[in-house]
């Protein structure tokens, strides 16, 4: 990119910008919450597309004002204030139209973000990491820092780049990525590490602190799990699920 002209941002600005977006809740606020961060990761932007202070004042004021969204997923609706504010600097569209942009993209990408990274791929790591525990020891922890964090930080890098290039064709591009079916794999995923790891702990306890009850300490610890799964499909409270497991653990510590 040629960094000539003022409207037109080079790599380094891109970098600086993508970079500061991961301290996008450092100064969250109850009033704005992440609206500081934003202006924070932006400001170099900003700075390079209006020499002018007043232009760059109010292109800081029309990002502070509120703003919330997954702090991930943000990183796409970052590039595509780019992608707008550089339009506006060329005097190619009013700068109403980075508001709404912001507006009309953080509440669905903040349910896409949580449904994806919270629900789905943390778990799914943890419960691999976790069933790989027996195996690999502390060591897990380290491959789930590893994990996670490589497929957080390779998507986030690719929305902001998607948000730069495609404007307001990002939610097309996101739409493709098909995010809800794939968040869908990764539980099922978790589901069955949890459930592996479960049946090796019945087994293991089974063997070392069971004694002659052993087998029947197994058979129970694995019915448990299955009787629970198929109460929490049932929609029955997780807190009622949690204390019938409570009541029968102690009803089989008194009688073994």
């Amino acid at each position: 990119m040629s960094t000539t002209d003022p409207t037109t941002l080079g790599r380094t600005v891109l970098l600086r910008v993508l970079l500061r977006s991961l301290a996008l809740q450092a100064s969250w606020n109850p009033k704005g919450m992440q609206n500081l961060g934003l202006a924070y990761a932006l400001f170099p932007a900003l700075e390079q597309l209006y020499p002018d202070k007043k232009a760059q004042e109010a292109a800081v004021q029309r990002h502070l004002v509120f703003f919330n969204t997954h702090p991930y997923v943000a990183a796409a609706i970052v590039g595509g204030v780019l992608y707008h504010e550089q339009r506006i600097a060329r005097g190619e569209e009013p700068p109403d139209k980075v508001v709404a942009f912001k507006a009309a993209l953080m509440g669905p990408l903040a349910a896409l973000g949580d449904g994806f990274f919270w629900l789905s791929l943390k778990p799914a790591v943890g419960a691999i990491c976790a069933a790989l525990v027996p195996v690999l020891h502390a060591w897990a922890v380290v491959l789930f820092l590893f994990l996670y964090n490589f497929v957080h930080f390779t998507l986030r890098a690719r929305f902001y780049w998607m948000g730069l290039t495609l404007g307001d064709r990002l939610v097309e591009a996101i739409a493709r990525a098909n995010l809800p079916t794939r968040g869908a794999r990764l539980r099922s995923v978790a589901a069955a590490c949890a459930g592996g790891l479960a049946a090796w702990l019945a087994v293991d306890l089974g063997k070392t602190a069971g004694g002659d009850h052993a087998p029947w300490l197994v058979a129970g610890c694995l019915v448990l799990g299955v009787a629970s799964y198929v109460l929490v499909q049932q929609r029955v409270p997780n807190y009622v699920v949690l204390y019938l497991a409570a009541g029968l653990a102690c009803a089989a510590g008194a009688f073994l």
